[in-house]
C-alpha cells in the first residue's frame, strides 16, 4: 500500500511538472511589419502602398487604371 501511494505521488509530481512546463507562455515572434494599404482610385481594390502607382495625388493598382482615369479627367 505504501508503494502505491509513493508511486501515485511520483506520477502526480511528474504530471504537475509537465503541465506547468507546457503552460509557460510561448515566446512571441516579433510582429510582422505592416504596410499602409491604399485604395485604387479606378476600381477600388486595396493594395500595399509600395505596390501602387501614385499619380495626381491618387493611387492606382496598375498602369492601365492610371491611364483610364487620366483619359476621363482630360
Amino acid at each position: 500500500m505504501g508503494r502505491l501511494i509513493f508511486l501515485f505521488a511520483v506520477v502526480a509530481v511528474i504530471y504537475w511538472l509537465i503541465k506547468s512546463y507546457l503552460r509557460q507562455s510561448p515566446k512571441q515572434d516579433a510582429p510582422e511589419s505592416s504596410e499602409e494599404m491604399v485604395c485604387c482610385a479606378q476600381c477600388g481594390v486595396h493594395l500595399p502602398k509600395s505596390e501602387s502607382i501614385l499619380a495626381g495625388g491618387e493611387y492606382f493598382c496598375c498602369e492601365a487604371h492610371r491611364r483610364e482615369r487620366a483619359g476621363r479627367s482630360e
